[in-house]
């Protein structure tokens, strides 16, 4: 199993949406239901990959979804599950933590196995930087999964290029996937490429070399929140800016100009770039979901001046 080949991105669905409400200890028959429309809109637009993480919905949003995979015979053959662990959410008095140790990881994996009612992740993705890991624990881990077949790649989330090559070191298995937070709002992980030997650069907020050095290494880049939690695409929003105001006209613009979806030119903005990015599409309304279709399309025909021209407004700046 290896990801995505970096010269040419696809979408993927990200699953935090699925489960109900984060706060509620219970999932219902609806929850079930809108899991099993969000996931065949997904399909519909040709989407194959989907994103989960044990604390998604704090375990619902696996669990809706193995529900799903239940009730629907060859589902499972037909898609690839995507897994993260690492990251405990504050309980019972104990704050919330990172945890990369090797019990962890297995105990995570095997539950979110359960969960899901499945045998095997496609990749697993240490959701995370745990400040106390010792890559020989997260090898050994990863080694006895796969020997048992429960997971078949291996991937990281929100990692520097430094910590990457860290971990790689004493693992086997390469490391197929980076996910990252990545979007036309999101976007100092462009300023860093820009602001080189500017003081600015320092306050971008993003490892500069991260992205090269996936490129080079041929892991695919992953990013959520790729949509910008809908501020450019019709979302109501708390307090829209000047720029989100002109970057959402122009996004509109060019979706009329190419007869195509706001959505699918904002996600055609992130697969412009050379370094083959694949979106992960959180959104659980089936509709929103349908409007990424053509994601590929946008970006093939989107010019360097409209792809500049979205990065400038919605900077709310000229480019540095």
């Amino acid at each position: 199993m290896t990801a995505q080949n970096n010269n040419g991105g696809r979408l993927i669905y990200g699953c935090m949406g699925l489960g109900g409400d984060w706060d509620s200890p219970d999932y219902g028959p609806g929850d079930v239901d809108a899991a099993a429309a969000a996931i065949e809109a997904a399909r519909g637009i040709g989407i194959t990959l989907f994103d989960h993480a044990d604390i998604y919905t704090r375990g619902k949003a696996e669990s809706v979804f193995g529900d799903v995979l239940a009730a629907s015979p060859g589902l499972r053959e037909q898609i690839q599950l995507q897994g993260k662990c690492g990251i405990s959410l504050a309980e019972g008095g104990v704050p919330g933590h990172y945890n990369l140790s090797r019990g962890a990881i297995l105990e995570r994996v095997n539950a979110s196995l359960q969960r899901l009612r499945t045998d095997y992740l496609d990749i697993l993705l240490l959701h995370r930087p745990d400040p106390l890991l010792e890559p020989s624990e997260v090898a050994a881990a990863v080694g006895q999964l796969m020997a048992e077949g429960k997971v078949r790649a291996l991937g990281v989330s929100n990692m520097s290029a430094a910590q990457i090559d860290y971990l790689q070191d004493a693992l086997e298995t390469p490391i197929v996937a980076n996910q990252l937070e990545m979007s036309l709002h999101k976007a100092a992980w462009v300023e860093s490429s820009v602001l080189v030997n500017r003081q600015e650069g320092f306050d971008a907020g993003f490892p500069h070399g991260t992205i090269e050095h996936c490129v080079r290494k041929g892991i695919e880049l992953q990013a959520y929140g790729s949509l910008a939690q809908g501020r450019y695409t019709g979302a109501p929003s708390a307090s829209p800016t000047a720029a989100d105001r002109e970057t959402a006209g122009l996004l509109a613009r060019f979706a009329e100009d190419n007869g195509t979806t706001p959505e699918a030119a904002l996600l055609g903005w992130l697969m412009k770039h050379p370094a083959g990015i694949s979106p992960v599409v959180g959104s659980s309304r089936p509709e929103r979901i349908a409007a990424c279709a053509g994601a590929a399309e946008a970006a093939a025909s989107m010019s360097r001046i409209e792809w500049y021209s979205l990065w400038t407004a919605a900077r709310g700046a000229a480019m540095p």
